[in-house]
């Protein structure tokens, strides 16, 4: 039986390759029946970006595709598609994710391809952009849903390049090269919005206390080396003074000081002890 189908096989192919002589050879008479009119008909142009692949009677033209510039075809038995090298740029919709710590929230990213390979990009794949785009859904979602709410909102770069590999891995069999994918804004709910700038606020006012504790305990460290400066010599007590006079007398001046020497006190209080 195995035999009897692989010979079946050989016989049919023969007769496609036969008859697929035929039509060429008559595809030719054509165009030289009707020249120069045929040449319209014959020569086709493809810009520097684009490329074109060929297919004669179904089956794909040997050579690659062909381009830039003028190319032949003949009529009726060959069809050819343009396929556009240049990068495209596709707006990922937002995806409603379940982060690894159960939180939803809303991802968009931006994803850059191009086709790198025109004719496996027509031949392997029926259409390779919207293909593209599909598994860009996909695996946004799916790699956001592998990762903590902290993760995706610090580690954007990591994300990214991660999801370029995979997609540039995957489309590779398509004729497709990823450039580069962008996350674009990761949107909270309000309520976590809430609880997140509640949850900040307070460490700030954690932090401004700490920080005025430890300002007050290098105030009290420095009045207390100022405090001995100023008991080693009197005379540092006499111009303290006349500098808190100078300070207030700028500031108001229709305040009057009259300093009173802390030794006249001094001296009364002896006085009276002795008393």
């Amino acid at each position: 039986m195995v035999v009897a189908e692989s010979s079946t096989n050989e016989d049919s192919d023969s007769e496609s390759k036969t008859c697929g002589k035929i039509l060429v050879v008559l595809s030719w008479i054509v165009v030289l029946a009707t020249m120069p009119f045929s040449l319209f008909v014959c020569f086709k142009v493809v810009q520097e970006y684009e490329r074109a692949v060929i297919f004669r009677l179904g089956r794909l033209l040997s050579g690659g595709a062909k381009g830039p510039g003028i190319f032949f075809i003949l009529p009726c038995i060959d069809t050819y598609a343009r396929v556009d090298l240049r990068t495209r740029t596709y707006d990922v919709p937002p995806q409603e994710v379940l982060t690894k710590d159960s939180v939803t929230v809303s991802v968009d990213a931006v994803v850059y391809y191009r086709v790198h390979n025109a004719t496996i990009s027509i031949a392997n794949v029926e259409n390779a952009h919207h293909s593209t785009r599909l598994l860009a859904q996909t695996t946004l979602r799916n790699t956001m849903g592998t990762r903590p709410l902290h993760e995706i909102l610090s580690e954007r770069e990591t994300i990214s390049g991660n999801m370029q590999i995979s997609l540039d891995e995957a489309t590779e069999a398509w004729g497709i090269k990823v450039e580069r994918v962008e996350i674009k804004d990761v949107r909270l709910p309000v309520q976590l919005q809430r609880a997140m700038a509640a949850e900040a606020e307070a460490a700030r006012e954690a932090r401004a206390k700490v920080i005025a504790a430890e300002g007050e305990q290098k105030a009290s460290r420095a009045l207390r080396e100022a405090s001995e400066v100023i008991g080693d010599s009197p005379a540092a007590l006499q111009l303290r003074y006349l500098q808190t006079l100078n300070t207030i007398s700028a500031e108001k001046n229709s305040t009057i000081v009259f300093p009173l020497p802390i030794d006249l006190l001094t001296y009364f209080i002896k006085a009276k002890e002795e008393s």
